[in-house]
């Protein structure tokens, strides 16, 4: 008997949900500091200033690490999409791209 646990795909899916739960966590941030680029230059340039911190640019690595472990699990949910999907899948695909569509436009309107 095989446990799923072990199978090299159960990585590979535990990575991708993993990189993209850190960087949904991060996107919301990243919107907030890139909103003070229109609202508050100064405070911008004042909060730019961390990223000479050492600490700061090793999380920027793990960031820039997170994104390109998610963009190739991404290229590889992309190969599975070939298969034919469910009429629950698909819904609940469509109500990932509403939310994402929702919560874009709600940073949007901030900033504006």
């Amino acid at each position: 008997m095989i446990v799923a646990r072990a199978h090299p795909l159960w990585l590979a899916y535990i990575l991708h949900r993993l990189s993209g739960l850190a960087l949904a966590l991060f996107l919301p941030w990243h919107f907030w500091v890139l909103s003070m680029a229109v609202t508050d230059a100064a405070r911008l340039d004042a909060f730019l200033t961390l990223t000479d911190m050492p600490l700061v640019k090793l999380a920027e690595f793990g960031l820039v690490f997170l994104l390109a472990v998610h963009f190739f699990g991404g290229l590889r949910l992309l190969a599975l999409e070939w298969l034919p999907w469910s009429a629950p899948q698909k819904t609940w695909a469509a109500a990932a791209v509403a939310g994402s569509f929702l919560v874009s436009t709600t940073f949007l309107l901030r900033a504006i």
